[in-house]
């Protein structure tokens, strides 16, 4: 109906814009009852990091453009794109079981679920950084100021000692972004926000007074969630693609009489393998060895006397 001035109409729909609008409805996947539902990143390097490690772990899905969910290949999986700062909310509240967003957002959330485990990318700190030219090396000092942050849980809680232990309360301003511009402009004596290399925060005159949070990107879990054997899967899964990132096999041969001196140099992630070789005088081995620093492991392994010495990647792994 179109109402003017107390005239209504009824309007007819055009039928190709049913089509459409039915079209759209059908295209939309809804997820499985008996699916797992599993919230990413939406979009950003977090996203493209995810999307490495769903590969790594082979959980396949197939995307509809301009779509947030998308139904995985050969597994009982339905993901869900959503900001990465929606995440912890989503999956505390159990309308997802399992998700990846950073430690930052979990403890600013405040809700419940299980850290499953670090996932190695994503590194940075919170902080509250004052203007360097006030040249404040004590935090204390801030305390009854004003704070402007992304983060106001957590700032006022890292306040709040001070705040006691002087008798007053920080005013703590939540803004969603641009946080660094807002001693600039005289709206806050300090602020608290996430640094990673520190370039931004130098450009704005910013310097560290003092770490509030350490984090990096993470797995959680809903504690309540249905789908236990489903999640199960999935951690092994992506722990046997990080293993397979972070490591290398090595493979060399050696005299008996150096075999002490090289095991010890490459105990492996458990235990070396050793093989006999046609010729007894030597042994063959085998194990995992850290990648970073690789390079200067197979030049220790060969002035220690070891020969055909071979490293190869490690596609995926299960420990």
């Amino acid at each position: 109906f179109l109402c003017h001035s107390g005239d209504c109409r009824l309007l007819s729909i055009p039928s190709s814009i049913t089509f459409t609008l039915t079209m759209l409805t059908n295209v939309v996947p809804s997820s499985p009852s008996e699916n797992l539902k599993f919230a990413i990143p939406k979009k950003g390097r977090l996203f493209e990091r995810c999307n490495e490690i769903l590969k790594g772990a082979g959980i396949k899905y197939r995307r509809p453009p301009r779509l947030d969910v998308a139904i995985c290949v050969d597994l009982p999986i339905t993901l869900v794109f959503l900001p990465a700062a929606d995440i912890a909310k989503y999956v505390g509240e159990g309308d997802v079981d399992i998700g990846i967003t950073g430690l930052d957002v979990v403890q600013e959330t405040n809700v419940e679920v299980v850290k499953e485990r670090d996932l190695g990318f994503g590194a940075c700190k919170l902080c509250v950084q004052a203007p360097a030219v006030n040249k404040i090396t004590d935090v204390s000092v801030l305390a009854g100021g004003r704070i402007v942050t992304s983060f106001p849980f957590l700032t006022k809680k890292f306040f709040k000692p001070f705040d006691d232990a002087k008798g007053v309360k920080t005013k703590v301003t939540e803004v969603s972004g641009s946080v660094e511009a807002a001693c600039g402009l005289g709206l806050a004596d300090a602020v608290v926000d996430l640094v990673e290399t520190g370039t931004t925060m130098k450009a704005a005159g910013l310097e560290i007074i003092a770490d509030v949070l350490e984090t990096e990107a993470i797995l959680i879990s809903n504690p309540h969630s249905d789908h236990k054997d489903t999640l199960t899967l999935i951690k092994r899964r992506i722990e046997g693609y990080i293993t397979a990132t972070e490591f290398v096999m090595v493979s060399y041969n050696v005299h008996n009489d150096l075999l002490a001196a090289v095991l010890k140099a490459t105990p492996g992630k458990k235990s070396p393998n050793i093989t006999s070789l046609e010729n007894t005088d030597f042994k063959a081995i085998s194990c995992l060895i850290c990648k970073k620093g690789v390079a200067g492991k197979m030049d220790e392994l060969h002035d220690l006397g070891a020969t055909d010495i071979l490293t190869f990647e490690v596609m995926n792994t299960r420990m």
